[in-house]
């Protein structure tokens, strides 16, 4: 391999592209589970409460009209009553007396006098209508007379007009302060219930969903549910996920076993056939051709034990700068073969040391086996490097004749081969499927697209330690 894979850029390599969509495209924010039940029980509660209350003051117009007109209706009655049997001297004392005790005015309705009938409201109008039924056709009912405001009632005692003047609070409104506060009191209640209930609906949920991504890690222990709630519904979706989550645990004991046995019993007769081929086969090229073809076979069954890991895997801070160059190093010295690194010193990210080393082997590999350039013959690997916030973004790329666009999201498919588009594909179809799960794995994001300025480009985001 050249000698400048070993050392940094002398001159400024490609500048690192911007991920492709998979790596920063979020799915949309939606308003989540507990929001949407408080929101919903808020509205038909609010609902509720405007209907009562409308109903209540439809309710209590008619009573309060009738009982505000008979009090008013007895007042004119006595007030009449009083000044038609009294005398001169007693009929003014009685006036005074009124006027003081009872906050009554009674004076003489002259016929230029101007008011403005007592109509604001359904409440005033019907109490106009009970006065006229009860004092006569006559009887005017105004709230203001010769622009002085109050509550004036018109009648006559023996063909000569009169006003009383009374306090307008005697037919008070339906709403007043100790209405708004009971209002108040019963919308705080009602947000209150509905709070409570949005979170004793959605707390279930919640400890689903969770135990849900417990099991998509592989850590099936902590994905336990409780089986002895209260309410029947959860407890059996409960007691399923339980018996769901131990099956899915059993068949990944089983399968990791199986592999374990897989590897032992298959490396086993290839270790002892590759030892009688050394030593039995005569034929130089014969024995390298075969030695090579079981060096193969070890190969594929490296791959598949490689994807069948585990999902779950513990991670820890590992110097990206020593798992790239440890990659660089397994490719050996082919002079055909050129990597350039241009990765800041002391690099740090989150993942497992071994994990990455692989990932960066299969994507050297990758590379090696499909991007040589095609007039030239060599293969030229840049690897690029930067911090963004809280993550690191790494880009391998070669320069031979990138893949068609269509085909990009199948490359990690297992068993998938972009023949047609790179020459040469003796693989097993699993180097990037492996690298995705391995990166995914790492709690980081894998994507391939072809480069601006020709080959293959493979995106990788992963969690920068220390944030």
């Amino acid at each position: 391999m050249d000698t400048e894979s070993r050392v940094p850029f002398e001159t400024e390599p490609t500048a690192l592209e911007t991920a492709p969509a998979p790596l920063e495209v979020r799915p949309p924010r939606g308003v989540s589970l507990f929001w949407r039940t408080f929101f919903f029980l808020t509205l038909l509660l609010t609902g509720c409460i405007v209907a009562w209350l409308q109903t209540f003051r439809a309710l209590e117009y008619e009573p309060r009209a009738l009982q505000s007109a008979q009090q008013l209706a007895s007042l004119v009655n006595l007030s009449r009553a009083a000044l038609v049997h009294s005398d001169a001297i007693a009929r003014v004392s009685l006036i005074k007396t009124l006027a003081t005790e009872e906050g009554l005015r009674i004076k003489p309705r002259e016929p230029n006098d101007t008011f403005k009938l007592y109509d604001v409201d359904a409440l005033s109008r019907n109490v106009s209508d009970q006065l006229k039924n009860r004092l006569g056709p006559d009887t005017v009912v105004a709230r203001e007379v010769n622009a002085q405001g109050g509550l004036w009632i018109g009648f006559t005692i023996d063909g000569d007009q009169y006003w009383l003047l009374t306090d307008p609070s005697r037919v008070g409104p339906v709403a007043g302060i100790t209405w708004l506060i009971w209002l108040g009191t019963a919308a705080l209640l009602s947000l209150t219930g509905a709070a409570l209930i949005a979170r004793l609906i959605n707390r279930p949920l919640k400890k689903l969903s969770f135990a849900a991504s417990r099991v998509r890690e592989g850590d099936f222990n902590a994905s336990q549910l409780n089986e002895a709630v209260a309410t029947s519904e959860i407890r059996e979706v409960n007691i399923g996920f339980n018996r769901m989550a131990q099956r899915l645990s059993k068949i990944e004991q089983d399968r990791a076993l199986m592999l374990a046995g897989i590897s032992h019993d298959l490396r086993t007769p290839l270790a002892r056939l590759r030892l009688e081929t050394e030593m039995s086969v005569a034929d130089a090229q014969a024995r390298e051709h075969m030695s090579a073809d079981i060096e193969q076979v070890t190969a594929v069954i490296d791959k598949f034990l490689d994807y069948a890991r585990p999902d779950h895997l513990r991670t820890a801070e590992v110097n990206l700068n020593q798992v790239i160059d440890a990659a660089i190093y397994a490719l050996g010295d082919d002079p055909h073969v050129i990597v350039k690194t241009r990765i800041e010193p002391n690099t740090r990210v989150m993942g497992d040391a071994v994990e990455l080393q692989r990932v960066f082997t299969n994507l050297m590999e990758n590379a090696v086996r499909y991007g040589r350039n095609p007039s030239s013959g060599v293969v030229q690997i840049e690897v690029a490097s930067k911090a963004k916030d809280n993550a690191v973004l790494v880009k391998l790329r070669d320069h031979g004749v990138g893949v068609k666009p269509e085909i990009l999201e199948q490359l990690t498919q297992p068993f998938f081969r972009g023949d047609a588009a790179r020459s040469d594909a003796t693989g097993t179809g699993l180097g990037l499927a492996i690298v995705e799960r391995a990166i995914a794995r790492m709690g980081g994001r894998f994507a391939l697209a072809n480069s601006s300025t020709g080959g293959l480009a493979a995106h990788i985001k992963l969690r920068r330690a220390g944030h």
